[in-house]
This record gives C-alpha cells, sequence and structure tokens, in this order.
C-alpha cells in the first residue's frame, strides 16, 4: 500500500471538499478547506516527498465559467512536474492526448465512458485509441444503493446503472491501467472507510487500485489494509494537515509503508 497525493481544484482553487455536497449549478461545493497555494506548489511539494502516482482533479463542469481558471491551475501543476500526477475531469478522446501533452502520467475517465449511465464501449475503445491503455485510469467513483455500489458520474451527481463488482472490475480492466475509486457517501466527511467498497476492491482488483473517502485516522488506514488485503492505494485528503486536517503527511506515508 502507498500513499497517492491529490490535488483538487473548484472555481480555480485548490479545495478538499465534501464529494456528495458538488452542484454544477452556480458551482457550489461544502468546503473542508480552501489553499492560498496554487496547485503547482503541491505538485512539486509531493515530488519532493517522493510520492508519485497521484490525481489532478477539475471539479468544475465544462460550462461552467470557473473551467477555465480550474484547467490552468491543472495544467500548471502538469508542467511543474511532468509525468508525476494523474488528471480527471471532462477527459474525452480529443482531448485527452492533449492533458498527456502536458504531462499528465495518465488521463481519468469516468463520465465519458459512462455516458447515459451504461458502458460506452465505442467511448472506451476511442479512448485506448487515443492514448493507449496503458495510459488510462477509470474513475469507478461509487454510492451505496440497496446492497450495491453503483458508479457514479458527472462530478458524482448522477448514479448509473453500473455495479461495482468483480465482474465490472474485471471487464474494464481489459481497458485501462488502473482503477480510481471514492467512496461517494464518506467522501470528504473524515468519518471513517467505506468498508464494503474496500472489501470489493481488496477481493476483485487485478490491476492497480486506489481508494479515496473518509479517511481521518492512522486506525482507518490499517483497516483499509485489511479489507483491502493490502492491495488497494489510499489517498487522503481533508485529514492531511497540509489541507487543515489533523494528520502529518509523512506519519501518513510511514503508516502506508508499514
Amino acid at each position: 500500500m502507498k500513499l497517492r497525493p491529490c490535488i483538487d481544484i473548484h472555481n480555480g482553487q485548490v479545495k478538499q471538499i465534501v464529494g456528495g455536497s458538488l452542484k454544477d449549478q452556480n458551482d457550489l461545493a461544502k468546503e473542508n478547506f480552501v489553499s492560498d497555494r496554487d496547485a503547482a506548489f503541491f505538485a512539486s511539494f509531493y515530488k519532493e516527498k517522493g510520492l508519485t502516482g497521484g490525481h489532478i482533479i477539475i471539479l468544475n463542469a465544462k460550462d461552467s465559467p470557473y473551467y477555465e481558471a480550474s484547467l490552468n491551475q491543472a495544467k500548471s501543476a502538469l508542467k511543474a512536474q511532468p509525468g508525476l500526477l494523474q488528471i480527471g475531469g471532462g477527459i474525452n478522446a480529443d482531448n485527452a492526448g492533449d492533458f498527456i501533452d502536458n504531462g499528465a502520467s495518465h488521463v481519468i475517465v469516468t463520465s465519458y465512458v459512462f455516458s447515459g449511465g451504461i458502458i460506452n464501449y465505442d467511448n472506451l475503445k476511442k479512448l485506448v485509441a487515443a492514448v493507449g491503455k496503458e495510459r488510462i485510469v477509470l474513475d469507478l467513483s461509487c454510492k451505496k444503493k440497496g446492497d450495491d455500489y453503483f458508479v457514479a458520474t458527472d462530478r458524482w451527481q448522477k448514479l448509473t446503472d453500473v455495479i461495482l463488482n468483480e465482474g465490472t472490475l474485471g471487464e474494464l480492466s481489459a481497458y485501462c491501467d488502473e482503477f480510481l475509486i471514492h467512496a461517494v457517501d464518506v467522501e470528504g466527511k473524515q468519518s471513517g472507510i467505506e468498508k464494503g467498497v474496500a472489501d470489493i476492491l481488496g477481493k476483485s482488483c487485478r490491476i492497480p487500485v486506489t481508494y479515496a473517502g473518509g479517511v481521518h485516522s492512522l486506525e482507518d488506514i490499517e483497516l483499509l489494509k485489511k479489507y483491502g488485503h493490502g492491495k488497494v492505494d489510499v489517498t487522503v485528503g481533508s485529514a492531511l494537515s497540509i489541507f487543515g486536517g489533523q494528520l502529518d503527511i509523512d506519519e501518513v506515508i510511514n503508516s502506508c509503508k508499514g
């Protein structure tokens, strides 16, 4: 297990938000933390800490008046540390190559692949043709409905008909290099991990996978190791002291290694 760093950008600023609070209308979100540092600062900070495989997420929709500001922040981070970070938010087959050219190691995709609430294989194959399977991370961030977890798209506002399970993970692993999964119900709440999601990932993933959502203590890291069967990497956001929380990033890095 290792720590995968994150840079979430909303309305042109690096933020930590409560995931389920995000609304495209009026670009609203419940904020846990708003940084006075830019995205490039965090990219360089992560490089100094020896962290790799992290992600930048643009949280504004493309038609938002803030999108260009958020996009510029994201590209500045990619250019500051080329090859260090992945990027997600509005990625499709037409623009994926541009993000790779600007320094992204991978592109992270949800809505383009799950358009219409199902897996759009035409779009998925176009994406693979554009940048290659080895450059793609599929974001299967999910919410619970009934007994199952369903993939959520459009900045986690819409549920698809796709269930997070062994079959889905196995099928989609043929088209990507990694998975990224935010447990949206606990994202940004520092209320503990979603054990059910971690268990599915630990039992079913055959390629690298990163879990995000709810981590607020080193005990949560240990729980993720247990339920993820030691196979799942972790992203910690709001709980880190660099984002206004209580956890020192060096302690988290060491806990993930232990």
